[in-house]
């Protein structure tokens, strides 16, 4: 399929061409015309250091916003249209009130930043947002999930209980980024681009160096580009184009398939996946008496409210009182 090639108002000095939002093929009449309108966008994103898959997600919804509205250029269009494409998504598409949220931060992000615009954001029918308590393991459930985990698997996921790791920031974790003597380690450039300081537990210390030592060979080999993961892919990727090579870390996907087989191994109900670790982190500190700053500080929560949510999932209740009925 063909798509047009879109140009801003008739006489503008800034010709723009922009990218098939469907394939991702740029339309280009000449090698002379100035890249693309998701081509901008993706690098002005890149250029404020905003999170690779923040970008993915951002651009996926520009690119859902043009198809709703049968590839109009942006410039063509305004708070009335934005105002539409949010409430289709609410109303038909029923997507979640987070799904809808990055929508609105992804098309706000044009008009102001590449468009110089302002919308107004009146009468949007917002998805609902329904209040969910996440899912924690018992301690005793946490062992047996851990105990069907080997190698590798067993060492990222002692990592996300242990120190309360998201799974991406145990998979991009450097060797320079544990220190074994303090029994802590550093996650950089964590969600909101924040770095912070956790736990690295004692017992996982031994194992975690004799993994180290089996991929020194690795380390060795990409000690030139200085980016040494500590879970490391075994094959390096080249680009034909460029020939450019370097070394990915683990695939997520990987850690999650592995998590998934020993919840089911373990035959526990609950719908358990890698995040869950860090939900009964959080919640275990909470039962053991850990105030709650020191707790947003190891999870890195921007705002104290988020990390409140786990107040509400303690085996003693919200406010640490026990039911009457107990008392008869």
């Amino acid at each position: 399929m063909i798509f047009p090639i879109v140009a801003v108002a008739e006489g503008a000095t800034d010709w723009e061409l922009w990218e098939n939002p469907l394939h991702s093929e740029r339309l280009v009449a000449t090698e002379a015309r100035p890249p693309g309108l998701i081509q901008r966008y993706r690098e002005e994103l890149q250029v404020r250091h905003y999170a690779r898959r923040t970008v993915k997600t951002y651009e996926q919804s520009l690119r859902r916003f043009l198809r709703f509205h049968q590839l109009r250029h942006p410039r063509e269009m305004g708070s009335a249209e934005v105002n539409a494409f949010l409430s289709h998504l609410a109303v038909e598409q029923q997507v979640s009130a987070s799904t809808q949220n990055q929508a609105l931060a992804a098309l706000l992000f044009l008009y102001r930043e590449l468009l110089d615009r302002d919308l107004e954001l009146e009468g949007v029918v917002r998805a609902r947002k329904r209040p969910r308590l996440p899912v924690v393991l018992t301690p005793e459930e946490v062992r047996s999930v851990l105990q069907r985990l080997y190698g590798v698997e067993a060492l990222v996921a002692g990592l996300l209980y242990g120190s309360g790791l998201r799974l991406i920031e145990a998979l991009r974790l450097r060797v320079h980024d544990l220190d074994f003597s303090r029994h802590e380690l550093m996650v950089r450039d964590g969600k909101g681009g924040k770095d912070r300081r956790t736990l690295l537990p004692e017992s996982l210390g031994v194992r975690l160096r004799g993994h180290l030592e089996a991929v020194r060979q690795i380390h060795r080999e990409d000690l030139a580009q200085g980016w040494q993961w500590v879970f490391p892919q075994h094959q390096r990727w080249r680009d034909a184009s460029s020939g450019q090579q370097g070394r990915h870390h683990l695939d997520p996907s990987l850690i999650q398939k592995a998590v998934r087989r020993a919840v089911l191994a373990a035959g526990l109900t609950k719908p358990a996946t890698c995040h869950t670790f860090r939900h009964s982190f959080a919640t275990h500190l909470l039962e053991r008496g850990q105030d709650i700053r020191t707790i947003q500080e190891l999870l890195g929560h921007s705002d104290v409210k988020t990390t409140m949510i786990y107040t509400h999932v303690l085996n003693r209740g919200p406010l640490g009182v026990s039911s009457p009925v107990d008392l008869l």
